[in-house]
């Protein structure tokens, strides 16, 4: 029986966290096996954190560490009876089509917290262009100048240029976008070393702008035009940049680390292989959606029709919605039930 409980954790602490950082090391492998010495001490330090646990399930108090330990033995338990070889288990067909949706589920919680916000962002937006028309002179970035022209003169000008307008104008500017969308990607996620409030800030002014265009044309009864426009490129572009927001709070979590009994470091290699992925998901994504901008989003009416656009872009966002929710997730069982057997 433990006489003395903070001074047992105050002992013991060292080789939990040695076990600990051990896991972390063979999590971050791509595939060198232990030498017979490494073996073996992994092998004592799993029966030494698995004694302590249940030394320490007697108390009632202290149920965090519980399950920190708890975490351990099963990370131990799964590492020991694991049976697929590392190093070539991802490849990048399978880190894209498996890995990736599988992150994007396990951090839902910080996906939808960063659609929250952009929404947000979105609702400024529309309401700044219904109650000041000239709401969109002040906040329209540099860049985007065609977005201040009247709605209706503008799709007379894009329709009329799509009929003799060259592909160096559609590639150049869907270049622009690429770059532009990749900077705003890669700020919201490494803004969430700000705590998150950068990444937050990133969202929000994206928002508005979006809510702003949206409302703008929609008053001014070019809704399909915007649909046509927009919904190629944009509903993957948009949730690119969603997920990079996602990325951010994941790092921003393990920043401000509540109810964690890990350091800083330790809360960062837990979490820089989920943000990895995520953001090179979001870098393919936009790549897409380039392509996507420069050869379809900016041919319109007559040589496109608005309604082959719309259903193109409907089309991928139901792909999409399919991919980031159930991809994946038969490479999960597969794994479950082979390890049962």
């Amino acid at each position: 029986m433990i006489i003395d409980l903070p001074r047992f954790i105050a002992s013991e602490r060292g080789s939990w966290n040695e076990f600990d950082a051990m896991l972390n090391r063979m999590d971050d492998s791509t595939g060198e096996r232990p030498s017979l010495d490494q073996a073996k001490r992994f092998h004592f330090l799993y029966q030494k954190v698995s004694a302590d646990l249940g030394r320490l399930s007697t108390f009632a108090s202290e149920p965090e560490l519980r399950r920190f330990l708890e975490s351990l033995v099963a990370r131990g338990y799964g590492e020991i009876h694991e049976t697929r070889e590392k190093g070539c288990r991802w490849n990048l067909v399978d880190w894209f089509f498996i890995r990736f949706p599988q992150v994007f589920r396990r951090h839902a919680w910080a996906f939808h917290l960063s659609v929250a916000i952009t929404m947000f962002g979105v609702a400024l937006g529309g309401l700044a262009m219904v109650l000041d028309d000239e709401a969109k002179e002040a906040i329209v970035g540099p860049g985007f100048a065609h977005l201040l022209k009247n709605p209706v003169d503008r799709v007379r000008e894009e329709e009329q240029a799509a009929k003799d307008s060259g592909s160096d104008r559609h590639a150049s500017f869907a270049g622009f976008l690429m770059t532009h969308n990749t900077t705003v990607s890669i700020k919201a996620m490494a803004l969430g070393m700000s705590w998150g409030v950068g990444t937050i800030l990133v969202l929000i002014s994206n928002g508005i702008q979006l809510g702003l265009v949206v409302v703008d044309y929609v008053m001014a009864g070019q809704t399909v035009f915007l649909l046509g426009w927009l919904m190629p490129h944009g509903v993957i572009e948009i949730p690119s940049i969603l997920i990079a927001g996602q990325a951010g709070f994941i790092l921003a979590q393990a920043i401000i680390g509540r109810g964690s009994r890990r350091d800083l470091a330790q809360r960062l290699r837990a979490v820089r292989g989920d943000v990895a992925t995520l953001i090179g998901g979001v870098a393919v994504m936009l790549v897409w959606a380039g392509i996507v901008e420069s050869f379809l989003s900016q041919h319109h009416q007559p040589v496109l029709p608005y309604w082959l656009k719309i259903a193109f872009g409907s089309a991928e966002l139901i792909l999409l919605v399919w991919f980031l929710n159930w991809a994946g997730a038969r490479a999960v069982h597969d794994e479950k039930g082979g390890g049962s057997e």
